[in-house]
């Protein structure tokens, strides 16, 4: 009752391995970009790469090879758009998200908050694990494009040239 053959069994304990190394080869070959911090793009191709890993074990419909051509494929597409995206900044926009920018000056951006679904606690979270206690003491929160919160104290501002690109800090 536990498992209908061994077959299945046989199969992904010879491909299995196969498959894990020629990933983890692939990966390495492919640069850090894709085990950095995600953005919705590399999310979208790590989730496939899982799934078609998954997929070369559990189904014998798919042969190793095709299934490793995909992994090559996705890894080699996951390049070109960072590369694409590094170079152009047309091609920022189209796949990374923007930063947002979300307190000013010690100021809560109520629009922007609602507009990036976010709550003033959620705010005062990344404030707290930031070891800031009040908005006094913060010169900017930004929602980063990789979805981390990110919190710049009023004495950490330094020349403020990390900021000046967030929409709406310049206009002071």
């Amino acid at each position: 009752m536990w498992f209908s053959s061994l077959d299945p069994i046989v199969r992904v304990l010879l491909i299995g391995p196969v498959a894990y190394v020629a990933m983890v080869a692939a990966i390495r070959f492919s640069g850090k970009r894709v085990l950095s911090k995600l953005n919705a793009f590399d999310m979208v191709v790590t989730v496939a790469l899982g799934s078609l890993l998954a997929t070369i074990l559990t189904s014998s419909d798919l042969a190793l090879v095709t299934g490793l051509v995909g992994i090559a494929l996705l890894l080699a597409l996951q390049v070109v758009v960072s590369l694409f995206t590094s170079r152009l900044v047309k091609g920022r926009t189209v796949v990374r998200a923007r930063p947002v920018l979300l307190v000013d000056r010690g100021a809560m951006l109520e629009d922007a908050i609602a507009s990036s679904r976010l709550t003033r606690d959620e705010i005062f979270q990344a404030m707290r694990s930031s070891g800031f206690g009040g908005l006094d003491q913060v010169a900017a929160v930004c929602l980063e494009s990789d979805g981390t919160l990110s919190v710049i104290g009023t004495s950490s501002a330094g020349d403020e040239e990390a900021l000046a690109p967030l929409r709406g800090w310049a206009d002071h």
